[in-house]
This record gives structure tokens, C-alpha cells and sequence, in this order.
């Protein structure tokens, strides 16, 4: 059954979900889909998306309103293939949310180099900036439509945590929905950005140091942000969120 999540929109909304394999992106894909929405889901991996529809199979008439899309979104190519296909499939677009996002095991300045460098601006800047210039047309054409980007709290703080290149690549990735906002208002988009703490997805792999059973648990699960997605994805056309900051409890947040 749905989660409770106060007064819901109207079902049936056409939502694309890059990054839908796993983590934040397969749990916005759930609570979409257990609300009576027509979804696609994007990665690169070809078997993890297929491990994302055999997981979200329980759901009602999942089979008829789900469609997965293995694209490479760091290159143009990748990016309006994907749009191509979701229009194909789901005939427009109501949202987009922006999720696809990686991270290297090299994060200081020292052990950075240009291919590392490159991956991580790719995986995180460009993806975003060449999927979102595949859709504005398609957004331009129906005058509507809502993008959310899935930032990160390293976006707002330069915590080494997160490494060099990530926070220079989600820093960018703030001013470009920034500007995309002010920029795409008279075409009646609208942008929100959500800012995560740490939040227990696959992404962790990449950290330098193993991180524990334990402290997976306390901090936030795929589900909190998705719910997030969902809350601002929600909102009535003349309500925007510009951005949101959710973290773990146990976070101290500066």
C-alpha cells in the first residue's frame, strides 16, 4: 500500500527518473508508481535496471505504467535518446527528476588527476545539463513542467567528505539550477533542488574508507529523499520550492 503522505496529486502524472537503478532514484520510482504514476527510470547499467523493474513488479499494474532506459547521460547522444524514448513512452512530461550522480575513491586535490576529474564533473554536472537540454524542449512545448535536482549537502559546503571534485561538480550543479529557474520561468518551469546529507545508497562503495553496517543505519535511507522528491513534486503549479535541505538526525549541519 502508499505511503500516507498527506493530500496526494491527482495520479497518472509522467515522471522520468535518471539514476532509477538504485538507491534515491528506485525508491522515487516506488512511490511514484504506488501512487497511480506513469514512470521511466534511466542508468547506465543494463542489469541493474532490470534488477530495479523485477523489484518494483509487486506494484499494482507496474508492468503497463514502467519503462527502463539504459543511457549513458554524459554525452549528448545518451541524453536525447532518453528524452526521445520517454516521450514515446509516456507522450509528455510532467517531471524530471535529475538523480544520476557518482563519486571516485580519489577525493583530495593531491590524488586527483584529469580522468578522475572529468568522471566525476560528467557523472554529476554534465549529466544534469545535457539531460535537461534534451527536455526543455519538450518543456518549452507544453509551457509546464517540473525538474528537481538531486544535489547534495556538499553542494552548499566544501566538506572534504565528499572530495574535491564532487563538491566543485554539485557547487556547479546549485548556480545551473539557479539560473535554469529565473532563466525557464516564463515557460512554466519549475525548479527545486534537494541537498542530502549522507544517505545509505550504493554511492558509498566509493568511499576510501569501508563504512560500517551501523552507521548505514543511522543515517538517511533512499526512502526520506524520496519522499522529499515527492512532497515537492506535489506542490500546485503556483508553489515552488527553490530548495530543501534534508539530513540525518544525528547530522551537524554548518
Amino acid at each position: 500500500m502508499p505511503q500516507n503522505l498527506g493530500s496526494s496529486p491527482a495520479s497518472g502524472r509522467r515522471i522520468v527518473i535518471t539514476g532509477g537503478g538504485s538507491g534515491i532514484g528506485l525508491a522515487a520510482a516506488r512511490l511514484f508508481l504506488e501512487h497511480g504514476d506513469r514512470v521511466v527510470i534511466s542508468g547506465r547499467q543494463a542489469a541493474r535496471l532490470a534488477s530495479a523493474s523485477a523489484a518494483l513488479a509487486n506494484i499494482a499494474g507496474a508492468s503497463d505504467r514502467l519503462k527502463t532506459i539504459s543511457a549513458d547521460l554524459s554525452t549528448p547522444q545518451g541524453a536525447a535518446a532518453l528524452n526521445d524514448q520517454a516521450v514515446a513512452f509516456l507522450g509528455a512530461i510532467d517531471i524530471l527528476v535529475n538523480n544520476a550522480g557518482l563519486n571516485v575513491k580519489e577525493r583530495t586535490i593531491a590524488e586527483l588527476n584529469t580522468e578522475r576529474w572529468r568522471e566525476v564533473l560528467g557523472g554529476n554536472l554534465d549529466s544534469a545539463f545535457l539531460t535537461t537540454q534534451a527536455f526543455l524542449p519538450t518543456f518549452r512545448k507544453q509551457k509546464e513542467g517540473f525538474i528537481v535536482y538531486i544535489n547534495s549537502i556538499a553542494g552548499l559546503r566544501g566538506n572534504p567528505l565528499g572530495g574535491a571534485a564532487y563538491v566543485a561538480a554539485k557547487f556547479a550543479l546549485r548556480g545551473w539550477a539557479t539560473a535554469l529557474a529565473v532563466e525557464e520561468k516564463p515557460n512554466g518551469l519549475r525548479v527545486s533542488s534537494i541537498f542530502p546529507g549522507e544517505v545509505n545508497t550504493p554511492i558509498l562503495e566509493a568511499r576510501p574508507n569501508p563504512v560500517t553496517a551501523e552507521h548505514k543505519e543511522s543515517i538517511l535511507q533512499p526512502e526520506d529523499v524520496a519522499r522529499a522528491i515527492f512532497f515537492l513534486s506535489s506542490l500546485p503549479a503556483r508553489a515552488t520550492i527553490p530548495e530543501l535541505i534534508i539530513t540525518p538526525s544525528k547530522a551537524t549541519y554548518i
